[in-house]
């Protein structure tokens, strides 16, 4: 399944407990339609040293990933949006899914 959402789009939690936070995407896990986001559901979890690898124990903090509907794409010009989709040939290409008055334009690949 193609997600609408790609590594480094930046994007807004719309639902849970950090509804309103924006972030940069780290990555994309497509076969369970998640997403990890930069700061955004933040767990503590328990690390054991490892010598071999400098790695000292305690207790780390780490993005844990996010549902992919919890989350809208932010177009750098009119904020947090839907996502449309137009063949341009032979390439796919990301629109701002808006109403019909409403101009559709490009989304690049690096907002």
């Amino acid at each position: 399944m193609s997600l609408n959402i790609q590594r480094n789009d930046q994007v807004e939690v719309i639902s849970g407990a950090d509804r309103g936070k924006r972030g940069r995407v780290l990555r994309v896990i497509p076969e369970t339609n998640r997403i990890l986001v930069e700061h955004v559901r933040v767990v503590k979890k328990n690390v054991r040293p490892n010598p071999q690898r400098n790695i000292k124990g305690g207790i780390a903090e780490q993005e844990a990933p996010v549902h992919i509907s919890n989350v809208l794409l932010v177009c750098p010009s009119c904020g947090p949006t839907r996502i449309g989709h137009k063949f341009e040939g032979d390439t796919k290409v990301r629109l701002v899914a808006g109403g019909e008055d409403q101009e559709q334009e490009e989304i690049a690949v690096s907002c």
